[in-house]
Parts: structure tokens; sequence; C-alpha cells
């Protein structure tokens, strides 16, 4: 696109992200390029700027400068495997959403040096669904339920839900030590702030927004305990760090976690972040159809909690090489 172009916004698309909007009509443009030129300024909307989270109202114009063809790319083709992968992943499907269990270690959205994220996949996968849109977001390491509209008015409607709280997400998660029965509700300000390295970090601090987590122990390990989370707020990393917060963080969170434990826990067979969505439960207000979508442990993860019941149930004397964890 060699000169500036003017999008208005139709009836289909009032409320979602500009940045949403934009990756949906701007095929194969760069995540990272992307929100460059909306922080700059480039990107204009009514003759004014406008950040990412921007949500869009009817015949909303937006200015997008003149791109050159060397700021795209074309978008690759999953291989046998990812294909393989993602079909085995649909936990279910209608002609309104498509929910996935997302695998973990693949991020939802291509970008920043990832070509290949999970809606890319799907698009390449379902070619003839020509809006498919992420509805929320799960960290790259975070497995379980992903919820995909098939239509603008769809994604819509659940962005909504999800303003209002009335769609409960539900997580399960091993966390580091003996999380106390007593311990059912996190009320902590969380606030994002970039690091020299470019890393961004969240923490809990009184400048930031308001963030509530609900906790529930389910199952005690020798030192460890499996937690069902329902997040009342959906703020970046919220469960990863109120965990951390309350001194009890996730096994395998490399960015929040401890890092004795985690090897610890390596060394036992868990590679990778103990994060889980497990369920969605909402109904879409457009038909009155109420969904209650769950997505079980994968393999890995239940291979390490039954190995986790087999050291619980052995005398201390006969676990060689138990992993003695420093909480």
């Amino acid at each position: 696109m060699q000169t500036i172009q003017y999008l208005t916004v139709t009836i289909d698309h009032v409320g979602r992200r500009l940045d949403n909007y934009l990756f949906s009509q701007l095929k194969g443009l760069p995540k990272s390029f992307l929100y460059r030129i909306i922080r700059s300024g480039a990107v204009r909307i009514n003759k004014k700027r406008a950040k990412p989270d921007y949500r869009l109202r009817a015949d909303d114009v937006i200015r997008v400068p003149p791109l050159r063809s060397t700021e795209t790319v074309v978008p690759k083709s999953p291989n046998k495997k990812l294909t393989t992968l993602f079909q085995n992943a649909v936990i279910f499907e209608d002609k309104h959403l498509l929910v996935i269990d997302k695998p973990a270690g693949i991020a939802v959205h291509g970008g920043s040096g990832i070509t290949l994220g999970v809606i890319e996949i799907l698009r390449a996968l379902h070619p003839y669904q020509k809006h498919l849109e992420l509805v929320h977001r799960l960290d790259r390491d975070t497995s379980g339920c992903l919820l995909i509209a098939k239509k603008s008015s769809i994604l819509r409607e659940l962005h909504e839900l999800l303003r209002q709280g009335a769609m409960q997400k539900t997580y399960l998660a091993l966390v580091a030590g003996h999380w106390p029965k007593s311990l059912t509700t996190i009320d902590a300000p969380l606030y994002k702030n970039q690091l020299r390295s470019g890393e961004r970090i969240v923490q809990v601090d009184a400048c930031g927004k308001a963030c509530i987590t609900q906790f529930r122990p389910i199952q005690y390990f020798y030192n460890t305990t499996l937690v069902e989370i329902i997040p009342i707020t959906g703020r970046t990393h919220q469960i990863r760090v109120h965990a951390l917060y309350v001194k009890h963080p996730i096994i395998g969170d490399e960015k929040y976690g401890n890092t004795i434990v985690n090897q610890n826990m390596r060394n036992l067979g868990c590679k990778r972040l103990f994060l889980h969505a497990s369920q969605l439960a909402f109904q879409l207000p457009s038909t009155k159809q109420s969904y209650t979508l769950q997505a079980k442990l994968s393999a890995d993860l239940q291979r390490f909690l039954d190995e986790l019941t087999r050291l619980s149930r052995t005398p201390p004397s006969a676990q060689e090489g138990a992993a003695h964890l420093p909480i």
C-alpha cells in the first residue's frame, strides 16, 4: 500500500479493539510494526491519535499511513505436525465460535520473531472462515481453553461479556508450598513496568489497576498444591503475579517463579509452566445458548501429578532422589 488509506468502521466492527481490527484488515503486517505505527501517531482515528486498545465506534474513520512492501510478510502455512496438532485440539465448534485446547509453547499471535501464532494457524486451516478472531488471550506457555469468534457480531457480544464479568474462566495451577485454605481471594492492584532490557514485567503496586483473583486448593502434595483459580478481573499475568505475591509462585514459571523450585520440579518431570485454562462458562446473549467448555490437563501435566501423588504416599526415607523444595 503506497498511499494513505482510510478505513470506515461499519456496524459489524463496533466495539472491537483498534489493534485487533487492523490485524484483520492489514493481512501480513508484522505485529511489532503495527503497534509501532499506532503508538507513533501515524494511525489516526477521526484525525486524532488513539491507543491500541481503543474501542471502535460506528463511522470512525481510521487513517493508515503508506506501507512499503518490505513492511509486510507472506503468511507461512503450518507444517504437517502443527496441522495435526490443531486439528486434534478442537474442543467445540458451531456456526458462532470455535474453542480449542491451546497447546503450551505456542503464542496466540504471530509477531516479535514468531511467524505463526494460534490465530494465523487457524486462519490457514480454515480459509473459508473469513472472520476468525481471538476473543481473549492466553500466555504463550499456558495451555487450555481458548475462544475464537467466527463473526464480528459474535466477537462484540463476547467482548461485552468479558467487560461485564459475565464470562467465567477457571484455571488449574500447581503452586509451590501448601496453599492456606483460608486464603480464598487476593485483591491487589497490578502495574505494568518495562525494564531497560525492553522486557515487560507486572508487579503489585498501589499505582496499578484493580485486580482480584479467587483461589481454592484442590489437592496437596509434598511442598506443592494444586489450586483452582478464577480471575475476576483480566489483567496481564494476573494469576502468576498474584500467586507470587503471596509467596506461592506457580511451578515452572520462568518469569515470576522460584528458580531452585523450578529446577527441582524439572528433575521430577515438570518441563513447563503448570498453568492450564480448564473451563469457560458463559451465555451468548443473541441466542440465549449457555456454554460450558472444558479442557482436560494435558498428558504431561497429568503424568507429573501422578508422580507427585506417588511421592506423597512414599515414606521420605524411601524417596530416592526426591526433590526437597525450598519455599
